[in-house]
């Protein structure tokens, strides 16, 4: 990145602004990582679906790339409450997981997707910034357990084997909260036995948005999902803002060290 960004964190609220958050999914999920969908709008670069209009749209801006040609957008989170997912009849992640736990619990839900950061913006400080706007709307909306689908690129379970076998080995959420992938896209995660897994080697092969959520004590649910319009491996991740410990909150709170 040739300049210092000017980051600013907001929720769409004009047209302009709900397109630009549209058109750099297309950019990550479409043309970068390959993925597809019924919605997606091709000849005016856009990824969308039958969800958006239910889900707000926290976007990062880098008012130093904003110009009248160019919106700024380099960061996106899709958040879904439990009051919209009863408006549409259900959150996004029911289509692959089974979410019956959660939503009889009687807590306050909150649904989080489509996080993707610009290319040029990654290991930097944009996913930091977009957390700090995220635990903010948690705490002022008194959210108490965030959960959301997070991907490994591609559909091969083989070159995954590690990484979800340490995931489902360590980080499997306890009974309440373990949501469980719906057949029959759901694969078993526990392919290595932990006698024979390289847990080092396993570590980096997590992505960094899911060793995020793991960091401030999130788990994953039972079983992961093969999405094959996208191209990805799914688990669903699961954080318990109770749970948390007070290290995991003063991270959260303050957003830090999330990259």
């Amino acid at each position: 990145m040739s300049h210092s960004p000017n980051f600013v964190v907001k929720f769409a609220q004009t047209k302009q602004e709900f397109l630009a958050a549209q058109r750099l999914r297309y950019d990550v999920f479409i043309s970068e990582l390959g993925g597809c969908g019924n919605l997606v709008d091709h000849e005016n670069r856009l990824e969308r679906d039958h969800f958006d209009p239910y889900f707000d749209h926290l976007i990062l801006v880098d008012k130093a790339k904003q110009s009248d040609r160019n919106d700024g957008v380099v960061g996106v989170y899709r958040l879904m409450t439990d009051e919209k997912a009863k408006a549409l009849g259900q959150f996004y992640s029911e289509d692959e997981y089974d979410l019956s736990k959660l939503k009889s619990s009687g807590r306050k839900l909150l649904e989080l997707g489509r996080s993707c950061v610009h290319p040029d913006y990654r290991g930097g400080t944009a996913l930091y910034h977009l957390w700090k706007g995220l635990s903010e709307f948690v705490l002022a909306e008194k959210i108490e357990i965030l959960f959301g689908v997070a991907s490994f690129h591609g559909t091969d379970l083989n070159k995954f084997a590690a990484p979800l076998s340490l995931l489902h080995q360590r980080h499997l959420a306890p009974p309440e909260l373990r949501i469980e992938a719906k057949a029959p896209s759901a694969q078993i995660m526990d392919l290595i036995p932990q006698e024979n897994l390289d847990r080092r080697k396993a570590v980096l092969e997590i992505p960094a948005l899911i060793k995020a959520y793991l960091r401030l004590g999130g788990y994953v649910g039972q079983n992961a999902f093969i999405d094959y319009d996208f191209n990805t491996t799914d688990v669903c991740l699961v954080l318990d803002i109770e749970r948390m410990n007070g290290r995991q909150k003063n991270i959260y709170s303050k957003a830090e060290t999330l990259t």
